[in-house]
């Protein structure tokens, strides 16, 4: 009896650590800080922080659905930034054709990523490692190795069609906007993931694929389908980075990559999902963004933080597979 109490409370323990542990960093914090940390305006910053993370990780919660893995999201979200200001800046064309000439352009180049994946039949990891440095390399020569901001000429030398960027330009990647377009982010994926057919079948292939295929699922259909999805995704995140920045940096995107994975394993846990779901990597964002913003607050210097990201990933790898039967 106090062994199946003890093995029921070790799994209660493991299933909600993301969120026990959440708990637990406000209230440190608020001890510590008080209304600096608990304050208004920190709470914003901390929803303003998890935007970016959550919309990333969104992304990489539906490409693991079905069992796969992309280590070039964000660098191709850096692409994507890329081409959002300067069809704004450079070639003149509005807001809304500007969003829609980012998607349908990420959505093109996610094309070699499924093209290596699932007709050269590469390993996802393998192939989107290579990727990093394909859409690096292409991106830059784009902007000709420098960023793409207002007062500066095109990568070409030519005078750039606009000189200055939109208040609405701008409003995207501020509050409440960014925090409205991650929501938005979340519940799509959510209904997507958890009340379609497609979702059911994205993770009945996650759980496991020969069986998935031997029921009649299209394996590499709806693995493409969820590629489309997830590119999608990755240029909401390039938008919202370059309008949160008002330019396109050089790989502007790239260091996002491991914080919205922390974001997903971490939400892969919690509830006792054992599978990447949109509501968890939502509570794995916040986890992420409030630790920084706490330690941050607190004058951890920055160069630790990385290591407590780090830290914040192995145990949220843990959480996610110490229970995990053979």
């Amino acid at each position: 009896m106090d062994s199946a109490k003890n093995k029921n409370a070790a799994k209660f323990l493991l299933n909600w650590a993301a969120v026990i542990t959440l708990v637990l960093c406000f209230i440190i914090f608020t001890v510590v800080k008080g209304s600096l940390f608990m304050s208004g305006i920190n709470m914003v910053n901390i929803l303003l922080a998890m935007s970016i993370t959550t919309v990333f990780g969104i992304a990489a919660t539906v490409t693991m659905a079905p069992d796969g893995f992309d280590m070039s999201a964000c660098t191709l979200a850096s692409c994507s930034a890329y081409v959002f200001v300067s069809s704004y800046l450079w070639f003149g064309f509005n807001l809304a054709v500007s969003i829609l000439l980012t998607i349908i352009v990420t959505v093109i180049m996610y094309q070699l990523t499924m093209f290596l994946i699932l007709v050269c039949k590469i390993p996802d990891m393998l192939a989107t490692c290579a990727l990093m440095f394909v859409h690096q390399g292409l991106g830059q020569w784009y902007i000709g190795g420098g960023a793409v901001s207002t007062g500066m000429k095109t990568s070409w030398g030519a005078d750039p069609k606009r000189v200055q960027l939109s208040p609405a330009f701008s409003a995207i990647g501020r509050s409440p906007y960014i925090i409205f377009i991650m929501l938005g982010c979340v519940l799509i994926a959510w209904v997507i993931l958890d009340f379609t057919k497609h979702g059911r079948y994205l993770y009945a292939m996650g759980g496991n694929k020969q069986a998935a295929k031997l029921s009649g699922i299209d394996v590499k259909k709806y693995r493409y389908i969820a590629g489309m999805i997830t590119a999608v995704f990755i240029a909401i995140g390039g938008i919202v980075v370059s309008s949160r920045g008002s330019s396109a940096q050089v790989m502007c995107c790239d260091n996002y990559l491991m914080q919205s994975l922390a974001a997903v394993f971490v939400g892969r846990s919690v509830g006792g999902a054992e599978k990447p779901n949109a509501l968890g990597t939502l509570v794995g964002a916040m986890l992420v963004s409030t630790l920084e913003n706490g330690l941050t607050i607190c004058a951890v210097p920055y160069y630790v933080l990385p290591a407590v990201k780090g830290a914040v990933l192995a145990l949220a790898l843990i959480a996610a597979y110490a229970g995990t039967r053979e």
